[in-house]
């Protein structure tokens, strides 16, 4: 029997046997379909290569009640960005900053108290922090003061989904802080502070590292309790500072789990699936990642990539808990090279981790370059793999 995409995303997140293996990105880059795909859109880029459907979507609101409303400086929304909340307390204003190689933009956080500030440098590709907004230990005071808390607009996510239908899978992340970071909560702390900051006060000053991420972690239970009813197939926890090839078990043991593992009990709790991303070293870490309760894990990346993923030994160790998403190596294999070993990187990875089901191939992360017809190789040999 053959299935929709959606059909098959779903099999292999319970892990169960699809009819075939999905192929699948992870975000589909804009800077990808404008150079390499004539700037077609996302969905057209999904009916053009084969490669299974995901609609990523997040949908904010606010409680007028508590004086909130839709930020009137944020204009129309760019690629992956979510509505933001402000008060009269908490405002956002951009100011552009001329003379830098690079489009770059600071951004105030003005509060009775005090205003806080982050400059972003951006290309066409992506954008990176130059400045980060926490600069002294008492400026999260700020943020437990002022800081507000998207909730989701539950009306808006459903009706998307039930328009998308049967098309794909539609996913989306707990909420990151404004403007830059990620979904985990150490993961956006090393956003607003920095990653080495990070690593360094998690053993100069446990204590204020704590209370820094518990005001982050409340932000994002807050966003989690209001997903009840919401029709997403699965959310995106996690982010790349929380691999092994950035921190240790130490760190990740005291600094990562204790929050995120709540984080997907609360998800659980309202009725959501989960899939914790780590866009890097993972071997380490897998049994400590699967303990905290995910329903998958990504992104798999293999060492030719720069990370540690075997996916054989994480198919072997964690396979039968947890749904594994990645393992594909699209910087060798979906560019300069030959259909045929575009074929035989889809077959490695279906024999290593394909078996019983509960594998969705996917590319290992966001690719800004690639042939698009290799793409459609990769998606055409996944669909052959079958059980």
């Amino acid at each position: 029997m053959t299935l929709t995409s959606k059909q098959r995303y779903l099999a292999c997140l319970n892990r169960e046997k699809p009819d075939c293996l999905p192929a699948s990105n992870h975000f589909v880059m804009p800077s990808f379909l404008k150079n390499c795909m004539n700037g077609i859109s996302a969905e057209e880029f999904f009916d053009k290569t084969g490669v299974d459907p995901i609609l990523w979507t997040i949908s904010h609101t606010f409680d007028p009640d508590k004086g909130e409303y839709f930020d009137p400086q944020q204009g129309d929304l760019g690629f992956l960005e979510a509505k933001r909340i402000s008060t009269d307390q908490w405002r956002i204003y951009p100011e552009k900053v001329a003379g830098t190689e690079y489009d770059t933009t600071r951004f105030n956080f003005v509060t009775p108290n005090k205003t806080l500030s982050m400059v972003l440098a951006a290309n066409e590709h992506t954008a990176w922090v130059t400045e980060h907004l926490i600069k002294e230990q008492s400026d999260i005071e700020i943020l437990a003061k002022y800081m507000t808390s998207p909730t989701c607009d539950v009306a808006d996510i459903n009706q998307q989904a039930e328009a998308y239908g049967e098309r794909g899978l539609v996913r989306g992340w707990i909420c990151c802080f404004d403007i830059f970071g990620q979904p985990g909560t150490w993961q956006d702390a090393c956003c607003l502070h920095g990653t080495e900051e990070m690593i360094m006060a998690a053993y100069d000053d446990p204590e204020w590292v704590h209370e820094f991420l518990q005001i982050l972690y409340e932000r994002k239970l807050h966003y989690i309790k209001s997903l009840k009813g919401a029709k997403y197939d699965i959310h995106e926890l996690g982010g790349g500072s929380a691999s092994s090839t950035v921190i240790n078990p130490y760190i990740f043991d005291h600094f990562v789990a204790p929050y995120d593992s709540k984080l997907i009990a609360a998800l659980h709790d309202a009725g959501q699936r989960v899939s914790y991303h780590t866009c890097g070293g993972m071997m380490p870490f897998l049994e400590r990642i699967v303990a905290m309760g995910p329903d998958a894990i990504e992104t798999l990346t293999p060492p030719a990539m720069g990370a540690d993923v075997d996916l054989s030994e994480v198919k072997r160790r964690v396979g039968d808990k947890v749904c594994l998403i990645g393992g594909f190596d699209q910087f060798h294999y979906l560019i300069n090279c030959t259909p045929e070993q575009t074929r035989a990187e889809v077959r490695r990875c279906f024999e290593a981790a394909g078996e019983g089901g509960g594998y969705i191939l996917c590319t290992s992360d966001n690719y800004f370059e690639a042939d698009p017809e290799l793409i459609k190789v990769f998606a055409d040999e996944a669909h052959k793999c079958v059980y």
